[in-house]
């Protein structure tokens, strides 16, 4: 195929993705031609963009706190009740207690399933800039022109690549590479490895091109002494073996502000405050939490030490902004009347369900009858078993009129007795 790998192929990805690189390429068609300022620009607007949906999760989150001690005493009340039975009670409650909130159990779920596709977009357009960025592919048509020229052209990249541990996404050992794929390749190469691909000897009738793509391409990827297409790594190995140290404090620094403002992001993210200590869930819960907190930074981290220096900026950037944002939102929360936004709330939310038909009385309706179905087959079943056994025995129990347990219900019994034995004799 001679598609780019700038262009991803991922189902909805692939369509939030060219949105995306709409955007891109709009920024650099206004002129901004660094591509580092070209990422900052575009995280900046892209959260900008999001912070709605922020604010949003931020209010739910608000919101589970207040609702966290009536869901713990629900879930301690029920807590050695494992029948389907209590567990439709419990699930019952629960939603009783949603509903008296104004949300839904699932209201921090859709922020997440919109923003997923987005983060996932960002990476995809900024990993892959020249298939999203027009400008940027046509500095390469004519290098791209001469080199698919010569015969065996794929042979003598795959053979570069591996000489220079070059970290290819699209290229692929054994196959002939499409011109597509040759974009990808000349992209991610470093103005070193520009000079050495020159020096081939297959490549040496068309030098002078091959220098000007460079001497072109070398200024958009420049950002602050760092190529964006490098990674950290290749750059921390090169600065190693050429004795160039300040390359590898700059290589390093990319990740450690990535872990760091990332850090400092989520100290800033409010947290569910556990009222009873004694809930073994809900301690587990803020236990994964905290691990999380200290494992995603740590794993950005790792992430920017192998991908291109274009994703650092991203996320250091992305960080930046979601902590000034996160700084206004706190302040906004703190001062926020929550009887009148849970009130609000819940007006809004019984619009939205009167629209559809249903009513706060249809749901809890609808939960009883969940745990009536459950309690009559229980009492269908029991009846069932009665019956067989008194077909079995032939026994036939009439229920007294007269008062249970006195003389004149025990005599009753005795005759009824006394009366099947009669026929069974003849």
């Amino acid at each position: 195929m001679g598609m780019l790998l700038t262009k991803s192929t991922m189902p909805i990805v692939n369509w939030v993705a060219e949105v995306l690189g709409w955007l891109m390429n709009g920024i650099y068609s206004i002129g901004v031609h660094n591509l580092g300022l070209c990422i900052i620009i575009f995280t900046v607007i892209i959260y900008a963009f999001m912070t709605p949906l922020q604010i949003k999760q931020q209010k739910f989150s608000k919101m589970n706190n207040v609702m966290q001690p009536e869901l713990q005493k629900i879930q301690k009340k029920y807590k050695n009740k494992k029948d389907q039975s209590s567990q439709m009670k419990m699930q019952e409650e629960t939603m009783a207690v949603y509903e008296k909130y104004g949300v839904s159990p699932t209201g921090s779920c859709l922020q997440l399933l919109i923003q997923m596709p987005i983060f996932f977009a960002l990476y995809q357009v900024i990993i892959k800039i020249p298939g999203y960025i027009g400008g940027i592919k046509d500095v390469f048509s004519d290098a791209v022109t001469q080199i698919t020229s010569v015969s065996g052209y794929s042979d003598i990249i795959t053979q570069f690549i591996s000489d220079n541990a070059i970290r290819s996404y699209s290229w692929v050992n054994g196959q002939e590479g499409t011109p597509n794929q040759v974009i990808d390749f000349l992209y991610s190469l470093s103005p070193s490895q520009w000079d050495k691909l020159a020096d081939i000897d297959q490549f040496q009738g068309f030098a002078d091109v091959l220098d000007k793509t460079a001497q072109t391409l070398q200024p958009m990827q420049n950002f602050l002494g760092l190529n964006i297409a490098d990674n950290p790594w290749a750059l921390i190995q090169t600065g190693w073996s050429s004795h160039q140290y300040l390359m590898i404090v700059a290589a390093v620094l990319v990740p450690v502000l990535a872990w760091a403002t990332q850090m400092i992001n989520m100290k800033l993210m409010p947290t569910a405050s556990s009222n009873n200590s004694g809930n073994g869930t809900q301690s587990q819960m803020e236990a994964t939490m905290k691990s999380m907190n200290i494992f995603m930074p740590l794993f950005t981290a790792f992430i920017c030490f192998t991908f291109p220096f274009g994703i650092g900026i991203y996320w250091i950037i992305g960080s930046l902004v979601r902590t000034v944002q996160q700084l206004i939102i706190n302040r906004h929360l703190n001062h926020m009347d929550m009887d009148a936004f849970i009130q609000k709330n819940k007006e809004k939310r019984e619009k939205k369900m009167a629209k559809r038909g249903i009513t706060s009385q249809n749901i809890s309706q609808q939960a009883r009858m969940n745990v009536r179905n459950i309690e009559e087959p229980k009492r269908k079943t029991m009846a069932e078993k009665s019956e067989s056994v008194k077909a079995v025995s032939g026994y036939q129990y009439t229920v007294p009129k007269t008062k249970p347990g006195s003389l004149a219900s025990k005599a009753n019994m005795v005759a009824q007795f006394d009366e099947e034995n009669k026929k069974k004799k003849k």
